[in-house]
Order: C-alpha cells, then structure tokens, then sequence
C-alpha cells in the first residue's frame, strides 16, 4: 500500500490551477478614444466609450463595453466621424467642386507670379469646424515708375496715379520723330522691376517691296523713316491677303505684306453648279471666274439611291478642285437628257458619306 500513496501524493503536488481571464485594452475604429484607456481590464469591467476631439459619435448617447469572463469585450457600437470644415465659396473650384474637408485637412495657398501674399500660406481644419488660418490675399507686386527715353516719352495702356505701377501694366515708348526705340513695349515685371528705356536711334526702311500681281499706291518709291506706312492694292479680279498697309519698324524692316491671291476657273464643260446661292449652267457662268476663297458645289449622283447631292469645293490662289465623285456627262446626255443630271433629279437626303465642306442642299 506504501507506493501507491507515494503517487497520490506526487501527482498533488504537480496539478497546476489555470490562470484567471482579463481583457486588453478594446480595438476600436479610428476616432474613438484611447488615451485614457488601462492596457489591461479585469472580467467585468466597464469602459465607456467617447470620441477623439473633432470627431462626432454615431449615437446620442455614449455606448459601454464590458470585459467578458472569455476575456473578449462585449461589441462596440460606436463609430466616430471627422468633424468637417467648410470650404470657403472663393477655393471651391480648386478643391474640384468639394465644399467640405475634414477634420486635419490642410489648405495650401500660393500665388501666381507678380503677386505677393498678404496672410498664412496654409490653413488647417480644426476639432471645432473652423480653420486656423483665413485666406490670404494675394496682392500684384509694386514697380516703381519707368524711366521715359532720353529723347522720348512713355504711354501707358491705362492711367497711372502716384510713384508706382502694378505687375502686369504695361506702356509704350515713343521718340522724338524720326527716331525709333530700340524696342517699343514695356511692363511691370513679376520681380517688382519695371523695363529699362529703350535707346533712341535713326531707322530707315528700304524702298518697299513689290508684290506680284498687286501695285504700290500713293506711295514715292524711296527710303522711309520710322512708323511711314505704304499701301497696296491688287489687281482687278485679285483678292488681297493679309493687312493692306505696311508700317516701316523700328527694327528697319517693313511688317508683313499682302499678297494677291488668283481668281480660278471654273473647269468643267457641261454641267450646272451652284455658285453665290443659285444654280448656274457652266455656259452661264461668263466670264467664267470665281475668286479666291469663294466656294462653288459640283452635283453628283448616288447611283444606288438614284438622286443628286452637291460637293464643295474652295477657290485657292488660282486652284479650283472637282470632287472626285463629279462625273462630266457626254453631248447628247447634256443637251438632250439634262433632266436626268444630278443637278437636275431628287437630292439625296444625304451624300453617301460624311462631307462637311458640303453646303446645305440647294433648292
């Protein structure tokens, strides 16, 4: 009986006792507060629940947890939300159209080149709903007043008052006649500089150039001084191009001159067009001219639907395309079936395929 005494003894001493349940601190959503929580809770244990500073509660009244016996807490009905800042009416379109941010969100503010900000750069949405920081201002860089040239003035685009001007307001120089400025603008700079003065200098442009198919009027062939303008005209039936008149400049050369641009013909034998808003037998055309840049629509046929539609083409400088489509009919089917010319039958409701140089349909 001795030994197995000596076992029941032996196995008392080796029982071991589990040890008692407890509960960590709770995982709750973002914004709900920690801070003041245990990191470890006792079975039973009541905590109840708040949100962080700029955050509000998904219920009026504040939920509590409670530690269970299996050390697990009881579920968290609470959800917190970031408090939200509006966004001033005047930043809404560069906040993409959001008229709230968040609580935390930052606004950062710059201004464009040649301004100045009058304020803070950055403004943060606070726990109460408001921001720290008002808007700033961005205000337009001061230069002081340009210099004239020596030998000439300034205009400026608008009036000015005082010692100083405002980035972005620019002016003219002018010199004393015949002379030209070296150059002719100047402005408020972005770095609050105002342009120095150009230097006052002779120029003379060279007798003007001839242009083919255009004169020179009422002009002497000779050299011209600074801002002398000459002026040309095209011959009869010539369309001009570009500004009339060209102005000697301070560079020594002339601006831009025209050109001439050359009437076309219209070169088709047999067939009706439509030209300046009405339907005209080629033979009627006379002189058979149209001028550059007019439009003339040549009729072809849709032979499956079995009707007419026009084409448009453009007088360019003497070239006057025939659509692709257009189709010169014989003699005798000119002179004695011209009903049943695309001209003359059903227009199509539509040409076959997109054409949109096509004018509409004509009558």
């Amino acid at each position: 009986m001795a030994p197995a005494l000596l076992l029941l003894s032996l196995a008392a001493v080796f029982t071991t006792v589990a040890p008692a349940k407890v509960c960590g601190r709770p995982r709750v959503s973002d914004g709900v507060d920690v801070s003041s929580m245990k990191r470890v809770f006792e079975i039973g244990e009541d905590v109840t629940l708040s949100c962080e500073q700029g955050y509000l509660p998904s219920t009026a009244t504040p939920p509590r947890i409670t530690c269970t016996a299996t050390g697990e807490w009881t579920p968290a009905n609470l959800a917190c939300s970031p408090r939200m800042c509006q966004i001033p009416r005047p930043l809404q379109p560069f906040a993409k159209g959001r008229t709230e941010a968040p609580f935390k969100s930052v606004l950062n503010f710059s201004c464009d080149d040649g301004y100045v900000m009058v304020g803070a750069n950055e403004s943060r949405c606070l726990h109460d709903g408001t921001w720290s920081h008002p808007p700033p201002l961005c205000k337009g860089v001061n230069c002081p007043l340009p210099k004239p040239p020596r030998e000439g003035r300034i205009v400026h685009d608008k009036a000015v008052t005082g010692t100083s001007t405002i980035y972005g307001q620019g002016w003219t120089y002018e010199c004393n006649p015949p002379k030209a400025p070296s150059y002719e603008r100047g402005s408020c700079m972005a770095d609050g500089s105002a342009t120095e003065p150009p230097v006052c200098r002779d120029v003379s442009c060279s007798i003007p150039p001839r242009i083919a198919n255009g004169v020179i009027t009422f002009a002497v062939m000779r050299q011209h001084s600074y801002k002398e303008k000459v002026k040309y005209s095209c011959l009869e039936h010539y369309t001009l191009e570009g500004e009339a008149e060209i102005q000697c400049q301070n560079t020594g050369n002339w601006s831009s001159k025209p050109v001439c641009r050359a009437p076309c013909e219209v070169g088709i034998k047999r067939g009706r067009i439509f030209y300046n808003g009405r339907k005209i037998w080629i033979e009627d055309l006379t002189p058979n001219r149209v001028l550059h840049g007019e439009h003339v629509a040549f009729y072809c046929k849709n032979k499956a639907e079995k009707c007419g539609y026009p084409v448009a083409s453009t007088c360019n400088d003497g070239n006057l395309p025939i659509p692709d489509c257009y189709e010169q009919p014989g003699k005798i089917e000119y002179n004695l079936r011209s009903k049943n010319l695309p001209s003359e039958i059903r227009m199509c409701v539509a040409p076959p395929t997109a054409n949109p140089t096509s004018p509409p349909n004509p009558a």
